[in-house]
C-alpha cells in the first residue's frame, strides 16, 4: 500500500501543455499506474499499452479536466478503464458487466478461515505468500479486483476509489468486503498448511 505523500501539480501548467510538469507528472504516476494495471491483466506487454494509453489520455484530455477530484484519481481512473476495455476486448465471451449486484444478501460467505494471528511476520511478507496473493487477487471477479487493488493495494480511500471507478461509497465498501472475503478464503488452506505441524 501507497503511504507516500501526495506529490502536487500545477494544473494550470499541465493545461498549458508544459512539458516539464508532465514530465513530472508521468515520473511520479508511472509505478502505480504500471503496478495497477499490472495486477489487473497479469501481463507485462497489456500492462505497458495501458500504462502508455493512460499518459496519452491523460496529455489529451487534462484541459478537460473539471479539478472535481484529485490528478491521482483522475489518472487511476483512465487506468483502469483503460484496463477493463482490455479485458473486455480479450475475454469477450466473458461479460465483465454481468455480475451480482451489491446488494449485502449477495455476499459470499467463506467456507472456512483460518486464524492467521499465530503466524510468523515473515510468512506474511516472503516472496512465497506475495505470489500466492498475486494469484488469487487473480481469480477475483474484475470488478472486485480493480476495487481491492485501488483500495487496499495503492491505498486510496474509499471517496477516492469511488471517484476512479464512478461507484457510490456504499458499492464500493461491499466490493471491497466480497474481495476480502474471497482472498481470505482462497488463502486460507496455503496458511493452513504453514499452521500445521509436520509429522
Amino acid at each position: 500500500m501507497t503511504n507516500e505523500a501526495t506529490p502536487t501539480f500545477s494544473i494550470e501548467a499541465l493545461r498549458a501543455g508544459d512539458r516539464a510538469e508532465f514530465a513530472r507528472l508521468v515520473e511520479s504516476y508511472y509505478t502505480p499506474i504500471y503496478r495497477l494495471a499490472l495486477k489487473m491483466l497479469a501481463h507485462e506487454q497489456d500492462a505497458e499499452d495501458v500504462l502508455q494509453n493512460t499518459f496519452l489520455k491523460a496529455l489529451k484530455h487534462i484541459s478537460e479536466s473539471e479539478g472535481r477530484s484529485s490528478l491521482s484519481t483522475w489518472l487511476y481512473r483512465i487506468a483502469a478503464n483503460e484496463a477493463l476495455m482490455l479485458l473486455r476486448r480479450k475475454r469477450p465471451e466473458s461479460s465483465i458487466d454481468a455480475e451480482p449486484d451489491d446488494a449485502d444478501d449477495n455476499l459470499p460467505m467463506p467456507e472456512q478461515f483460518t486464524d492467521w494471528c499465530c503466524l510468523p511476520e515473515k510468512e506474511f511478507v516472503s516472496t512465497e505468500a506475495k505470489q500466492q496473493l498475486d494469484r488469487a487477487i487473480q481469480k477475483l471477479p474484475e470488478k472486485l479486483r480493480v476495487v481491492f487493488l485501488l483500495r487496499d493495494i495503492e491505498g486510496l480511500s474509499i471517496k477516492e476509489t469511488g471517484e476512479a471507478l464512478s461507484l457510490t461509497e456504499t458499492a464500493v465498501k461491499t466490493r471491497l468486503l466480497r474481495a476480502r472475503l474471497a482472498l481470505r478464503e482462497q488463502l486460507s488452506a496455503y496458511f493452513t498448511e504453514r499452521l500445521t505441524p509436520e509429522l
